[in-house]
């Protein structure tokens, strides 16, 4: 049985203790809460915004977006390919045919 490994994660200025089932999950913990507090940076620098918690609302609502936006993407291109797919099928027919 894997060990868990204990870590802190700091997110707009309070720390979070965390633990993890490996050093791939720890650096991915790392790397997202980078990119909230980059997110946070940005929105309290471009927005007249007082609270951690309205700050906070807009990251989760960024992130959310774009794993909604790529499932998307995923979805057409997958519904494309499997068009091109039943295209190829119904070619292949017809020369055989």
């Amino acid at each position: 049985m894997s060990e868990k490994l204990k870590i802190n994660i700091v997110i707009a200025g309070r720390s979070y203790p965390l633990s993890v089932s490996s050093t791939q999950e720890e650096e991915g913990m790392r790397k997202a809460a980078a990119n909230i507090n980059q997110l946070i940076s940005l929105y309290e620098q471009n927005y007249a915004v007082n609270d951690k918690q309205d700050v906070l609302a807009m990251c989760a609502l960024r992130f959310a977006s774009q794993v909604e936006i790529s499932s998307l993407d995923t979805e057409k291109s997958t519904e494309m390919a499997f068009q091109k797919i039943q295209d190829l099928n119904e070619l292949l027919k017809s020369h055989l045919e």
